[in-house]
């Protein structure tokens, strides 16, 4: 088994290497926060998309399908029922401002998803966390060495970084 680094776990490592490893694993976090927000970005971005799409929907349904539709369902509904040929134009107009209701709640859901997210405001707050906590962390103490060791732990420090 071996550190990020690929040294030996239990070797001890030089000042430098910890902190390039350390360098190391705060631009991968930090690059994967951004690959974080560039995915709900996206997200957010779909779901407007969407939105925008059924509220199109809807006024294009109202709009081309008026004509049609109420000759259709009015002289259907006389046909039906008997009734009077205004009535059932009337009658067939509310139906499409219905279809087109409908749609336009379609689309008031889908806006709501997306004004409720909150997919760049969470990753920002990740990161300040990130940073608070890397700000506060302070390096293990090191036991103290003997006097009559100092020299040999100076020489192993200098034969490992070098």
């Amino acid at each position: 088994m071996s550190a990020p680094d690929g040294s030996p776990v239990g070797a001890e490592r030089s000042i430098g290497q910890l902190v390039a490893s350390a360098t190391t694993e705060m631009s991968a976090l930090v690059h994967d926060e951004i690959a974080l927000a560039k995915a709900q970005l996206r997200q957010d971005v779909k779901r407007g998309a969407t939105s925008g799409g059924a509220f199109g929907a809807a006024g294009m349904v109202l709009l081309f399908s008026l004509p049609m539709l109420n000759f259709a369902l009015a002289y259907g509904i006389r046909t039906w029922s008997g009734w009077n040929l205004a009535v059932c134009f009337l009658l067939s107009f509310a139906a499409n401002v219905l279809v087109a209701g409908l749609l336009t709640l379609i689309g008031m859901a889908f806006a709501k998803k997306l004004k409720k997210s909150q997919g760049p405001q969470m990753v920002a707050a990740s990161m300040k966390e990130t940073a608070g906590v890397l700000q506060n962390a302070k390096p293990h103490p090191r036991p103290e060495l003997p006097q009559d060791r100092a020299p040999e732990a100076i020489e192993a420090v200098a034969r490992s970084s070098s």
